[in-house]
């Protein structure tokens, strides 16, 4: 396990008001102990959320050629036939994942192969769960094309907690299945768009665990 390097200046922050809130209640209440412990549980809270919040487990993922690998930690949502509006389209198969933020927010590559489009859209901060939010809400869109031509979307979508999304692709990189493409901070959903007669291997309400789960393998 370690510390994911997104989340350095929300550690810094976090332990900068402790340290402060702490100075200012032995210094100007040094007769309320409730008090003194009050902030001293608070402070433990603040910062257990932080460090299990930005947890990178370390994992090891072997490349499946022809399988989606759960691109985030969390529970299936959506598994349906729906329009993807941004660039195929036309109906895809989408799976949804919902991260709480008890998840750990890495986001990694369903498969390998080339970024043929990104886009980031700004946007609201609907639930991740709102129906509107794939389409509304602060959005990165990325297009992967495996060795065999097929095509695989996954857009990651802010949640109501979350204010920034982060990402590690452009336009025209090699990717290798299982590796960090993205952060999402707080609370967040990544949607995949998946070609018809992908084999789902996943049913909604299951937990999922990003680069380690089989969502399901290409036709």
């Amino acid at each position: 396990m370690k510390f994911h390097k997104e989340g350095y200046v929300s550690l810094l922050i976090t332990i900068s008001v402790i340290v402060i809130a702490n100075a200012l209640v032995f210094y100007f209440a040094p007769g309320m102990a409730w008090l003194r412990w009050g902030v001293y549980v608070v402070s433990f809270l603040l910062l257990l959320t932080i460090l299990q919040f930005f947890r990178s487990p370390i994992r090891k993922i072997t490349v499946l050629d022809g399988t989606v690998l759960c691109p985030a930690d969390g529970k299936v949502v959506i598994i349906e036939e729906a329009e993807e509006p941004e660039y195929f389209r036309d109906r895809r198969l989408q799976v949804s994942i919902f991260m709480s933020p008890v998840n750990v927010h890495v986001n990694r590559n369903p498969v390998s192969g080339l970024v043929r489009y990104f886009k980031y859209h700004p946007g609201k901060f609907l639930v991740a769960w709102h129906p509107k939010s794939s389409t509304q809400n602060e959005r990165t869109t990325i297009v992967l094309q495996t060795p065999h031509g097929q095509e695989v979307l996954m857009r990651q979508i802010a949640g109501a907690l979350a204010r920034r999304i982060v990402w590690y692709v452009n336009e025209q990189d090699q990717v290798t299945q299982g590796e960090e493409f993205g952060f999402i901070k707080f609370g967040s959903r990544v949607d995949l768009f998946l070609p018809l007669g992908t084999e789902i291997n996943v049913k909604i309400g299951d937990a999922v665990t990003g680069g380690m789960t089989v969502l399901g393998r290409l036709p």
